[in-house]
């Protein structure tokens, strides 16, 4: 299973440059990085994300992230993927740009 991160372009830049992702500040907040699945990262992104440009939409194979991957209720009793501790750069499957289209909603690759 793949999951998904968002997250502002400089945090991914950042990323790159030290080869891990330690978390967006509300990530460090809740004590893990929030990840959705394909059928929960679009609302992810309505519900945190509106408006926001220079977006970065990070795909990770679940199976990467071994035990500290944990799968957790949050909105709606859904389960969440939420990792504890560092997601490695070199995880990632692909990442992508999320643009805005004219009427601010973000714009997803086919996932």
């Amino acid at each position: 299973m793949t999951i998904y991160k968002i997250l502002p372009k400089p945090l991914w830049e950042e990323a790159m440059r030290t080869g891990s992702f330690n978390g967006s500040p509300v990530d460090i907040a809740d004590g893990f990085i929030h990840f959705s699945t394909a059928s929960q990262v679009n609302e992810t992104a309505t519900k945190h994300f509106a408006g926001v440009q220079d977006l970065m939409l990070v795909a990770i194979p679940a199976s990467a992230l071994g035990d500290a991957i944990k799968w957790e209720r949050s909105r709606g009793g859904d389960l969440f993927p939420h990792l504890y501790g560092p997601l490695r750069v070199e995880d990632a499957l692909w990442v992508k740009p999320l643009p805005i289209d004219r009427d601010g909603r973000h714009v997803f690759p086919e996932l």
